[in-house]
């Protein structure tokens, strides 16, 4: 089996496990779990789904990303950035249409990991992550308000009359509620301080659970809102669908799939950078597409590796991927035995967590400083902004893709140079004298730096009108052209036409096989007029203007 094809495990299995690492994992993969039950929770229930939807897909997606994963350390699950998407989904096509563009997203990583198309996904722009990442910590944040502070009234779908609706009826917010949320923050930054042998977030919802239950506190719980919770088992379900509606579904399943491969394979590049090592993204994808195809069968959320648990299971020892699947049994045993207990956590204190979730996933920093880079920058990053905060991700990503795109062909454009080199007779010249010499006033050579490409080929439409009247053979260098697209040969034969209507010759010096393969193929120019090098090109040249036979230079 090709290694990069080659489930970590399986490589981690045959090196042999020292009982010492071992230890470690169990260890760090119990943590973890603990850790991932609150958020598990706590991003299925944002996301407008029931808590044990998210724990099962914390199971079973944790389980599989770990199993047959390209990560040692990789731990998968639900994530915040998917809230606003499955939110979206949700309203837009109904519960059944948010399981079958999972599964369809699933079937699309895989197919990606098979095309090998991991390694492509690192040119997507810092840029346009920072822009959608900042915008679904924002939108997080905004629908976690209305728990935070106990409203019971319904809350307008829109960003802005969110908002709008919070400022209006902020005098109705419970005191009790806005407690036990505060509570939660609070002991979610100071515990750390004091250790870290114990997850703040999971020390919160005991802490705040205990008080509210113990004080009775008029709170919303789980309970109160989703009713008694209870194991239902894993009995798979194939989604109801039918094949002329499949197309509807397309969109909003590469929306999950570009973002899941997106998060995915970060915190693959980030836990590489944490253990000095070097995980196979193709296999990485495939792992998060099973998970992706599976998880839905058994009424499951989108699923990606997470980042901030990834780092805890660093952090707490965890080097290979039993830490993951440790992590999901874990999950797994309180699912089995702990349900009934979590009904009664505040909706205030999931509030609290999403809260903090939010801020740390905000990257503020980088964006301010993204939008001191440039304005073409700074405008790919507003217009992912605002898309994804008022619009969604279906249009916020391919939008900002596409401006992304466009600002990169810019600054390729903007990096060609068409420079005319001057005889060495001009005080410009001198420069190129020991490499060229001096060559007659009618020959002009024009060196082009960078690619001839549709975004910069408008740097040769005006050469031939830059030519005076005794000038009368035009040497074209390319020795920087590293290659010549289909609009760049269009530009270069209407330049030959152009330049055969006033009787000027046209060289090429300095062209790399490939390019020249191109003009023969197109049968652009003649082969005796390119030449490996200038100094035979400006021979060439002078012979032409002198009326000799061409010398033999081939």
């Amino acid at each position: 089996m090709n290694i990069e094809m080659t489930p970590k495990l399986f490589t981690c299995l045959k090196q042999g496990l020292r009982p010492g690492q071992l230890k470690k994992d169990i260890s760090s993969g119990i943590l973890v779990g603990i850790i991932a039950l609150p958020l598990a929770i706590a991003f299925a229930i944002a996301s407008g789904s029931t808590p044990e939807k998210g724990i099962l897909t914390a199971i079973i997606a944790g389980f599989i990303i770990s199993f047959f994963g390209g990560s040692r350390v990789q731990i998968g699950g639900p994530t915040g950035a998917f809230i606003v998407i499955i939110l979206s989904i949700q309203s837009q096509y109904g519960y059944e249409g948010l399981l079958i563009s999972t599964l369809m997203a699933g079937v699309i990583l895989i197919l990606m990991g098979v095309l090998r198309l991991g390694s492509l996904l690192k040119y997507i722009p810092q840029t346009l992550i920072t822009g959608f990442t900042t915008a679904i910590a924002i939108i997080i944040f905004t629908t976690q308000v209305k728990d935070f502070l106990g409203l019971q009234a319904a809350v307008p779908d829109a960003f802005l009359n969110k908002w709008i609706f919070y400022i209006r009826h902020i005098n109705q917010s419970s005191f009790y509620s806005v407690l036990i949320g505060l509570v939660t923050i609070a002991i979610i930054l100071l515990l750390p301080r004091l250790t870290r042998k114990v997850p703040a977030a999971f020390a919160a919802i005991v802490i705040t659970t205990v008080i509210s239950a113990a004080a009775n506190l008029p709170v919303e719980t789980i309970y109160t809102r989703f009713g008694t919770m209870e194991f239902s088992g894993f009995i798979p379900a194939i989604p109801q669908f039918s094949l002329n509606t499949l197309s509807s579904y397309i969109a909003p399943a590469f929306t999950i799939a570009i973002l899941g491969a997106l998060e995915s394979l970060l915190s693959a590049v980030v836990a590489d950078g944490m253990i000095g090592g070097k995980h196979r993204s193709n296999i990485e994808l495939i792992a998060q597409g099973l998970a992706n195809v599976i998880t839905p069968l058994f009424g499951g959320l989108p699923a990606t590796g997470a980042i901030a648990r990834t780092a805890a299971n660093i952090n707490n020892g965890g080097r290979t991927p039993i830490a993951g699947i440790v992590h999901a049994l874990t999950l797994l045993l309180i699912y089995l035995i702990a349900m009934p207990v979590v009904k009664y956590i505040p909706m205030s204190t999931l509030a609290g967590i999403l809260f903090m979730v939010a801020w740390n996933m905000a990257e503020l920093r980088e964006f301010f400083n993204i939008l001191r880079v440039n304005i073409y920058e700074a405008m790919v990053l507003l217009a992912t902004f605002f898309l994804t905060l008022f619009m969604d991700l279906t249009i916020a990503i391919p939008v900002g893709f596409m401006l992304s795109v466009i600002l990169f062909m810019k600054r390729m454009s903007d990096s060609v140079e068409l420079n005319p080199l001057m005889s060495t007779k001009t005080v410009e010249g001198k420069i190129f004298s020991h490499e060229i010499g001096e060559y007659s006033e009618g020959i002009v050579i024009y060196e082009l730096n960078g690619p001839m490409f549709f975004g910069s080929v408008h740097h040769l439409l005006n050469i031939s009108r830059t030519l005076k009247s005794h000038q009368s053979t035009l040497i074209l260098r390319f020795r920087y052209v590293p290659i010549v697209d289909s609009s760049g040969l269009v530009k270069l034969k209407m330049i030959i036409r152009e330049l055969e209507k006033k009787d000027i010759q046209l060289i090429f010096s300095g062209v790399n096989p490939a390019v020249k393969k191109k003009f023969l193929n197109q049968n652009m120019i003649e082969e005796k007029r390119i030449f490996d090098d200038i100094e035979s090109a400006v021979v060439y040249a002078e012979s032409i203007n002198r009326g000799m036979p061409s010398p033999d230079l081939k």
